[in-house]
């Protein structure tokens, strides 16, 4: 298991580094003026050149490249400056005259816009999509779960026939379409009933109250981010379930005289979790990334709306950290999701 582990993560890596290039490349070869940018409107030809060299756009793109993966190497090589030891909270290993060796964050630059680095800002924005993600994610598998089963129970029914309708409804919705829709009609139109805001994020400030959290803002951004993986789920589980219950096992316990939830619970649900729990890990990954609409309608604060703020204003150091990030998240997430299977089936655990 240990070297199915460092496969995975020597794979993780290459496919991290063809991210990497690609995002670089692509965001490098946009139009655009990241020395102007970061000064502003006004600025003179001096500060401009000052800071062109500052940011080695000054080099040729294959060495700008090489200097980007010095920044987000664990290992890299810097000059002995000063204001690198602020830059990248090093600690070095080796030294020599003029360069030092040091292991390091990943560093991703910092915002043209606030010159802020891009760390931060994720660092800052990553809560919130967390709990977004989350959120919409246990939503969606309870009642994806819940809902499959009884449509599995009941299949052939207009129960199921319903819940499958409906789960087709909630895949063709848009997130975007959706989460007007969504927002208008319980935060707008049905505002005195539900009580809940058109737009809000986790905390709210106020000028006498201060900071605090607001719970409430999360229901109806979970509720649309979770739509989409709901219906997924309902019919993944309803047709993994209906295979399982087939099966001659489940038929020897009906015949034990187990009750049915009996059965479902301890027979048929966990040997029908194991394409259920692929859907749930690759959903889980795509909300982080997918969150965008949501989050920007509904003025959730986290990487989604980062990421368009940063898009309008052409900061591309904070949407290619951001890109980085879910890519990242991506490859571990489904290397999590290995060893849940060798978990929920032994069947497939490797020797």
């Amino acid at each position: 298991m240990l070297w199915f582990l460092l496969k995975r993560l020597g794979n993780g890596l290459l496919v991290l580094f063809g991210v990497v290039a690609t995002v670089f490349f692509l965001f490098n070869v946009l139009p655009g003026d990241a020395a102007q940018m970061t000064l502003g409107q006004r600025s003179d030809i001096r500060s401009l050149e000052a800071v062109t060299r500052e940011l080695g756009l000054d080099k040729p793109l294959h060495e700008q490249f090489v200097l980007y993966l010095n920044d987000l190497s664990p290992i890299s090589r810097h000059e002995k400056l000063a204001e690198n030891q602020n830059k990248y909270a090093y600690l070095p290993f080796w030294e020599g005259e003029t360069h030092v060796w040091v292991f390091k964050a990943p560093f991703l630059r910092s915002s043209y816009q606030s010159r802020q680095t891009v760390n931060q800002i994720l660092w800052q924005a990553l809560p919130g999509t967390a709990v977004l993600a989350l959120s919409a994610m246990l939503f969606a598998t309870c009642c994806g779960l819940l809902l499959g089963a009884i449509a599995a129970m009941h299949a052939h029914s207009w129960i199921d026939r319903l819940a499958v309708s409906v789960s087709i409804l909630g895949i063709s919705a848009p997130s975007y379409f959706a989460s007007i829709l969504v927002a208008y009609l319980f935060g707008y139109l049905w505002h005195d009933f539900t009580g809940l805001n058109m737009t809000g994020s986790l905390f709210e400030a106020d000028a006498f109250a201060g900071k605090s959290l607001s719970l409430q803002n999360l229901i109806l951004p979970a509720f649309t981010l979770g739509i989409r993986p709901l219906a997924i789920i309902v019919q993944l589980s309803r047709n993994t379930m209906l295979e399982v219950m087939a099966q001659d096992y489940v038929r020897t316990a009906r015949a034990k005289g187990l009750s049915e939830w009996q059965v479902m619970r301890s027979h048929v649900l966990r040997n029908a979790l194991g394409p259920v729990v692929t859907a749930i890990s690759g959903w889980f990954a795509s909300l982080l990334a997918g969150a965008v609409f949501v989050e920007y309608i509904f003025g959730w604060q986290g990487l989604g709306k980062v990421t368009v703020d940063a898009l309008m204003k052409f900061d591309l150091p904070v949407v290619m950290g951001a890109v980085l990030f879910v890519a990242v998240a991506f490859i571990f997430i489904n290397i999590l999701v290995d060893f849940i299977y060798a978990w929920l089936d032994p069947r497939i655990r490797l020797q």
